[in-house]
C-alpha cells in the first residue's frame, strides 16, 4: 500500500465531507478567478498565444495536484518562468509564431522530464546548489526586467522603448486603461485581498473597450483567441543546433521554477505540520510541465501569490485545486470571446502588480550585515542578470559559480584555532579572548570542520607551523568534537602527523573524538593507544589530565 501511495499520492487524500467541501469550493473559486486573467497575461509575457495561458492552468494544474505532495499549491503560469521562456527563445524564433510555440513546448517537455527523473532518483537535494542570496538577486533582477518590459504597454506607448525616445507616440486611452488598472489593483490588494478584483477588472475593461471603440481607435487588445478545449500537441523534432541552444535554459528553468515551488511548499508543509517531500513534488511538477507541453502550452511552476491566496481562502486539501480547474475550464468555454477585447495595457498592469512584490532592495542591506561575501555574490548576480538580458541564465550561472567558489574556499581554509579556558568554563579562541594557554609546552587546537581531502593540508600546516615556532613543545591536544567525518586523505594526514610528533617525543592527546572518525582511524591502525597517544572521552577529562601532567600555566 505504501508503494501504491508513492506512485498515486492522491489516494491518501481525505474523503471530503460537507464541512470540508464548503471551504475547498470557496478557495477554489477564489484562486480560479485569479488564475484566469493572470494566465493570459503571463502567456503574453512568454511570447505565447494568450489562450495557452489558460491551457497551462487546466491539465497541468490537475496533474500537479494529483502527483505532488504539496496539494495546496497553485500550479500554472508564473511571471518568472514566463520571463525565462521569453529570454531563452529570443533570437531563435519570432514571438507568437508557430516555431516559437514549438520551442516553448520543447522547453516544457525537457524541463519536465528532467524534474521527473530527478524526483524518481531522489536527487532533489541537487536543487540546493542555488543559494538563497543568488535566488533572491536573480528574482529581483528578473522582476526589474519584467516591469521594464511591461511599461510600454502600461503607459500606452504605440512603439517600443527605442522608437519612443526618438519619436514619442502615446495612446491616451491605453495609458488611461493601464494606469487606472494599476492603481485599482494596488488598492484592492490592500483593501480586498480575497475579492476577485482582477477578473472583474478584465471583464469591465473589455466592456469599456468595446463601448469606447478602443480597438477601432488603434488601441492594442488581446485579439481573437482559439475557442474550446486544448488539443493534443506533438512538436516536430529539434535540430541539433536548437537542442544545444535549449540545454542551459532547460537547466535554469528547472532550477528556478522548482525553487519557486520550494518557497511555497515549505510554508504549506509548516502550516500542515508535516515534512516536505521534495522528491515527490519534483515528480508532480515535472509531470505538470510535460502535460502543459502536450497541450501546446509552456512550462508551469507554483505561484507564490496564488498559493498564499489558496491557503488564506481556507484550502485544506487538493480538492480546492480541482475546483479552481473547473472554474478555469468553464471560463475557457464561456469567456473566451470577451477576453479578446481586453486592452493589453490592463494585462501589463496585472503583470506589474504581481511581480512588484518581488522587489526587496532591503535584502541586499540585510545580506551585507550577515555575510559580506554573499552580499557581493548577490550584487554581482543581480548586475549580470540585468546586463546579460535576454540571456538571463548567465546571471544564475554566475551566481552559482561564485557561491560554489566561496564554499570551496571555506572548505579549503577550515577554521583552526588555539583554544584556552574561558572564565565561563568553555574552550574558546585563546588569541581572540586573550586567554592564557591551557598548560605550558602544550598546543591545544580545535578544527571546526571535517578532516578530509579539502581540510587535511591546512590541519597539518597549522601543527607544523606551531612546532616551528615552539621547538620545545611537549604536548599537542586535539579537541576533536567538531570533526564529524574523516576520509582516506584525512586518515593518511593524521597518520603522518602522529608519526611526526612521535619522532619528536611529543605526546598527542585527543579529546571527544566521534565514533565514525574513531572507527576509521582504528581500522587503519592509527589510533592504538601508547605513551605518546592519549584518548579522552570528554573535554573535562582531557583538561584534568593535561593540567595534572604539566602543572599550571605560567602566563
Amino acid at each position: 500500500m505504501k508503494q501504491l501511495h508513492r506512485w498515486f499520492p492522491f489516494l491518501t487524500w481525505p474523503r471530503p465531507d460537507r464541512a470540508m467541501l464548503s471551504g475547498e469550493v470557496m478557495a477554489g473559486i477564489t484562486v480560479g478567478l485569479m488564475v484566469l486573467p493572470q494566465g493570459v497575461a503571463y502567456a503574453v509575457l512568454a511570447g505565447m498565444p494568450p489562450v495557452t495561458g489558460i491551457y497551462a492552468s487546466l491539465l497541468p494544474a490537475l496533474v500537479a495536484v494529483l502527483w505532488s505532495s504539496s496539494t495546496r499549491l497553485s500550479v500554472g503560469p508564473t511571471a518568472l518562468t514566463c520571463l525565462l521562456i521569453y529570454a531563452s527563445l529570443t533570437g531563435l524564433a519570432a514571438p507568437g509564431s508557430a516555431h516559437w510555440v514549438e520551442l516553448a513546448v520543447w522547453l516544457a517537455l525537457m524541463s519536465g522530464a528532467l524534474q521527473v527523473v530527478l524526483g524518481l532518483a531522489r536527487f532533489g537535494w541537487l536543487l540546493n546548489l542555488i543559494s538563497s542570496p543568488v535566488l533572491t538577486a536573480f528574482t529581483q533582477a528578473a522582476a526589474v526586467l519584467i516591469i521594464v518590459s511591461q511599461l510600454p504597454a502600461l503607459l500606452g506607448f504605440e512603439t517600443g522603448w527605442t522608437q519612443m525616445l526618438e519619436q514619442p507616440r502615446i495612446n491616451p486611452m491605453a495609458a488611461g486603461f493601464g494606469i487606472g488598472s494599476l492603481l485599482l489593483l494596488v488598492l484592492s490588494r490592500k483593501l480586498l485581498p480575497r475579492f476577485p478584483v482582477v477578473l472583474l477588472l478584465v471583464l469591465a475593461s473589455a466592456g469599456l473597450a468595446v463601448v469606447s471603440g478602443f480597438e477601432a481607435a488603434g488601441g492594442a487588445v488581446i485579439g481573437a483567441m482559439a475557442a474550446g478545449l486544448p488539443m493534443p500537441y506533438v512538436p516536430s523534432l529539434l535540430s541539433w543546433h536548437e537542442f544545444s541552444q535549449l540545454l542551459v535554459p532547460v537547466l535554469v528553468i528547472t532550477l528556478v521554477s522548482f525553487l519557486e515551488t520550494a518557497s511555497s511548499a515549505k510554508v504549506d508543509s509548516q502550516r500542515g505540520g508535516k515534512q516536505w517531500d521534495q522528491d515527490q513534488d519534483l515528480i508532480g511538477q515535472g509531470l505538470a510541465k510535460v502535460a502543459s507541453g502536450l497541450c501546446g502550452a509552456f512550462a508551469t511552476s507554483s505561484s507564490f501569490s496564488r498559493s498564499a491566496l489558496n491557503l488564506y481562502a481556507g484550502a485544506r486539501t487538493g480538492w480546492a485545486t480541482i475546483v479552481s480547474v473547473i472554474v478555469v475550464l468553464l471560463a475557457l468555454l464561456v469567456l473566451t470571446p470577451v477576453l479578446s477585447h481586453v486592452p493589453q495595457a490592463v494585462l501589463a498592469a496585472i503583470v506589474v502588480v504581481a511581480v512588484i512584490g518581488l522587489l526587496k532592495p532591503q535584502e541586499f542591506t540585510r545580506l551585507w550585515q550577515i555575510s559580506r561575501p554573499e552580499a557581493v555574490t548577490a550584487t554581482i548576480t543581480f548586475a549580470v542578470t540585468l546586463l546579460s538580458a535576454p540571456r538571463l541564465y548567465l546571471g544564475v550561472v554566475t551566481g552559482l559559480i561564485l557561491s560554489l567558489s566561496h564554499f570551496l574556499y571555506h572548505r579549503l581554509h577550515p577554521r583552526i584555532i588555539e583554544v584556552g579556558l574561558h572564565p565561563d568554563g568553555s574552550l574558546r579562541d585563546r588569541h581572540l579572548w586573550k586567554l592564557p594557554p591551557l598548560a605550558p609546552d602544550l598546543y591545544a587546537l580545535r578544527m571546526d570542520d571535517e578532516l578530509d581531502f579539502a581540510s587535511a593540508s591546512m590541519f597539518e600546516r597549522a601543527i607544523v607551523e606551531y612546532l616551528g615556532a615552539h621547538p620545545h613543545l611537549a604536548h599537542v591536544c586535539l579537541f576533536a568534537q567538531p570533526i564529524n567525518s574523516i576520509d582516506a586523505t584525512g586518515v593518511e594526514r593524521f597518520g603522518q602527523i602522529r608519526a611526526m610528533l612521535a619522532e619528536r617525543g611529543i605526546t598527542l592527546h585527543i579529546s571527544g573524538i566521534k565514533l565514525p572518525v574513531e572507527r576509521a582511524l582504528r581500522r587503519s591502525g592509527e589510533l592504538v593507544e601508547n605513551p605518546l597517544l592519549r584518548l579522552y572521552r570528554t573535554d573535562a577529562e582531557a583538561l584534568g589530565a593535561l593540567q595534572r601532567r604539566s602543572g599550571p600555566a605560567d602566563d
